[in-house]
Formats: C-alpha cells, sequence, structure tokens
C-alpha cells in the first residue's frame, strides 16, 4: 500500500486500484483552509491523470469529524481582497473532487458541515455511519453555500426539499440523512470507512474505461430532456465500444474466466 502526501493536509493512499484521499488536519477537525484546499486540488488533478485509480474514496483522520468546512479562523483574518483571492483556490477543491473522471465514494462519519458536507455531496455515493451529522449552515453565518451546495443537493433530494435544509440551516443527523437521500449507505459507528472502502474495491473489478464513461453520460445526463440524455448515453456506449475492455470483457465472459483489463 502506497502512501503519497500532499502538501501538510491531504494524502493518498493506495489499496490496488482503489485510491483513498484523506482529509488529513485533524487538529482543526479538517477545516478547509486556503493551503488544505491548494493540496486537495492538486491531489484531485493527480488522480484525474492517473488510469490506474479506478475509484476514489474521500475519508478523514479525525475520529469525530469527517470536515467541519471552511476554515472561519482563517477567514476572519481575510480583507475582502483576501476573499476576493481566495475563492478560486477554494473552487478549485471541490470541482477537483466534482470532476474526477472515475467513480467517488465519501465515508462520512461525525461532521459532514458546510464546505465539508459539500466535498461528500461532490462525490457519486455517500457512506455514512451512525455518528454522522450533515448540513449546509452557511446562511446562519452571513454566507451561502460556495462549493456547489445549492446545486448538487436539489439534485439529490429535489428543489423543496434543499431549500428546507439550506434556509433552515440546520444539522442533520445520520438516521434523518439516509432518510432524506442526503447519504446512501447507512453502517453502523466506526464501519464508513471500512464499508467505502470495499464498495470501492467491488466497484474496481469492473471495466475502468466502463466506469469512467458509465460516470460521464450519468453527470452529462443530469438536466437534460430524456431525448438529448440518450444521445449523452449514445455518445458514451461509442467511446466504450470499441475498446480494449470491451473486447476483454466479452472474452472473459465467453471463456469463463475473470477479465484482465487493459483499461483502454
Amino acid at each position: 500500500m502506497g502512501e503519497e502526501r500532499f502538501g501538510e493536509f491531504v494524502l493518498v493512499r493506495r489499496h490496488g486500484h482503489v485510491a483513498e484521499l484523506v482529509l488529513d488536519r485533524p487538529k482543526a477537525m479538517n477545516a478547509v483552509s486556503t493551503e488544505m484546499a491548494r493540496s486537495l486540488a492538486a491531489a484531485c488533478a493527480a488522480l484525474a491523470a492517473d488510469q490506474d485509480a479506478r475509484v476514489v474514496v474521500l475519508t478523514s483522520s479525525h475520529e469525530r469529524a469527517f470536515c467541519v468546512g471552511a476554515d472561519l479562523k482563517e477567514r476572519n483574518s481575510f480583507s475582502d481582497a483576501d476573499l476576493v483571492r481566495q475563492r478560486p483556490v477554494a473552487r478549485g477543491a471541490y470541482t477537483g473532487v466534482l470532476e474526477l473522471p472515475m467513480p467517488t465514494i465519501a465515508a462520512v462519519h461525525g461532521f459532514a458541515l458546510g464546505g465539508g458536507f459539500e466535498l461528500a455531496l461532490s462525490c457519486d455515493l455517500i457512506v455514512a455511519d451512525r455518528t454522522a451529522v450533515v448540513g449546509l449552515p452557511e446562511v446562519s453565518v452571513g454566507v451561502i453555500p460556495g462549493g456547489g451546495g445549492t446545486q448538487l443537493l436539489p439534485r439529490r433530494v429535489g428543489a423543496a426539499r434543499a431549500a428546507e435544509l439550506i434556509f433552515s440551516a440546520r444539522r442533520v443527523e445520520a438516521a434523518e440523512a439516509a432518510e432524506l437521500g442526503l447519504v446512501d449507505r447507512l453502517v453502523d459507528a466506526g464501519q464508513d470507512r471500512e464499508e467505502a472502502l470495499a464498495l470501492a474495491a467491488r466497484i474496481a473489478g469492473n471495466s475502468p474505461v466502463g466506469l469512467r464513461s458509465a460516470k460521464r453520460a450519468l453527470r452529462l445526463g443530469q438536466g437534460l430532456d430524456l431525448r438529448a440524455g440518450l444521445e449523452v448515453e449514445d455518445a458514451a456506449w461509442r467511446a466504450t465500444a470499441f475498446s480494449g475492455d470491451r473486447a476483454e470483457g466479452v472474452a472473459a465472459f465467453n471463456e469463463k474466466r475473470a477479465p484482465q483489463w487493459p483499461g483502454q
């Protein structure tokens, strides 16, 4: 299992074809500072270019928190000009996770608030344990969700439910979060990372070309009418159908053996 550090606060661990992207600023409950945002964007850029990484799991090194959002202590020292300068750096962290080309899973325990919940929402799937508390409380401190929350949450749970959660700024505990669809799988306390890595390993057994093409079709098709969405799907199918992975998948099925994906 290899490890690579990006700056002081972000770590990438390798588990075969699964890459674990670790938020590693435990002294601040993984509050996203400018430095941490820059490191997260750099780690995502490296993973996006890595053909060996088939699935990414976003985890936390803090026992009681996934991520508490933006570093408000740092923000408190900012002038307006500082805030303007920091904005593209902060956006780069969230879009880095959102635009990863392979399937992504967030493993959430404890607090996932504000930008922390937005990092989870930027993933394709969220596995949460029973200690999880999620929410977008930004309007309670005079801002709005700025890491994708106003766009990702309604796509997940619908416009009215997203409005209620964002306008009320309330925190949602694990059981209700699962009931509302804010998280996808609820597991016992302390099991979120293990379950997310196990799910990732199952997914990683499938065609890397197929996984990336399926993700592209899912993402690009959101919000389109059915006819346009089916064109997106057809383009993704064509990009996959003539790949080495497709040839190997069909051959392995007929020969009753496990496929050895070329990944291209």
